[in-house]
């Protein structure tokens, strides 16, 4: 009983640290921004609570809203192909002997670790209108005969976004994706095989059913990362969100309003405003996956 006691006693002191840390540098201002959320901000220090006040103004926010469906689109543009690509990848790599398979895991893995930030700065150096490779190559190849201001275009602004989006988080999802097929029993598969069922029906019947977990995975944290989309905007360009605010995402309003603005308060109300929309979404993918209960 006494070396329980003394283990508990021990893991507990080596538990203090993570505690502090969490409660000092996450818990706190979690709670601070919640109370910000409630208040108008007179000047720096001093803030007034207003109760609601702030989530009406952001129910009636054009702008907020214009963000809220710019976050969406990007990333709708970035998720349906990546998770078709990284399904393709995943199944190619597990159900066919492929040489090197781990080489193009890695390689595809690859642009996971560069920072968002420096893949903005490089792509909006390679689609600059007047210095960019891309306009430079095309007309090189007489595809084009006058250069492109791509990010004068909404439409292609978001298109590259989502597809800056798309090329650094497929490899990410394929991983995980591939360890998901590989987990399924190797005794399903082969009793498939037995029954009769080709490629299509395993996909179908088997692996996408029992791949659910890792699906719901990989698009909540999708959703999460992709409404939290900032770097690659606000390298792109440089934080006003144009062309006609086409790039303007949740998190960079927020950044807009509480750093630029200085207007803590209310970029505490967008970040609440974001949680909320994560947590609902979040909510109704697991019940699309997982309403009806399997009958046993």
């Amino acid at each position: 009983m006494y070396v329980r006691e003394k283990r508990a006693k021990w893991g507990l002191i080596f538990c203090l640290p993570f505690l502090a840390t969490f409660l000092i540098f996450q818990f706190y201002p979690i709670l601070y921004s919640l109370y910000l959320s409630f208040t108008y901000q007179e000047n720096s220090r001093t803030f007034i609570f207003t109760g609601l006040d702030n989530y009406q103004d952001l129910l009636h926010d054009a702008v907020f809203w214009k963000s809220v469906a710019n976050t969406w689109k990007i990333w709708l543009m970035c998720f349906i192909p990546q998770l078709v690509a990284a399904l393709l990848l995943a199944v190619l790599l597990t159900q066919y002997r492929i040489r090197g398979a781990g080489f193009f895991r890695a390689v595809f893995y690859l642009p996971n670790l560069v920072t968002a930030a420096s893949v903005g700065v490089l792509f909006a150096a390679l689609f600059d209108w007047q210095t960019g490779s891309v306009n430079g190559i095309l007309q090189s190849l007489g595809l084009i005969e006058e250069k492109v201001n791509w990010m004068g275009s909404p439409a292609f602004a978001q298109g590259i976004t989502g597809f800056i989006q798309w090329w650094m988080w497929f490899g990410y999802s394929s991983i995980l994706l591939t360890a998901g097929i590989t987990a399924i029993s190797q005794e399903i598969i082969d009793a498939s095989v037995v029954d009769g069922a080709n490629n299509w029906q395993r996909l179908y019947r088997i692996t996408l059913p029992l791949l659910k977990p890792t699906l719901l995975y990989v698009l909540v944290t999708s959703l999460i990362g992709g409404m939290q989309i900032f770097d690659i905007p606000m390298t792109l360009t440089k934080g006003d969100g144009e062309p006609q605010k086409s790039l303007m995402t949740m998190v960079l309003y927020l950044y807009n309003m509480a750093f630029k603005n200085k207007d803590y308060s209310y970029g505490a109300t967008i970040s609440y405003g974001l949680f909320i929309i994560i947590l609902l979404f979040s909510i109704l993918f697991f019940k699309v996956l997982y309403g009806k209960k399997e009958e046993g």
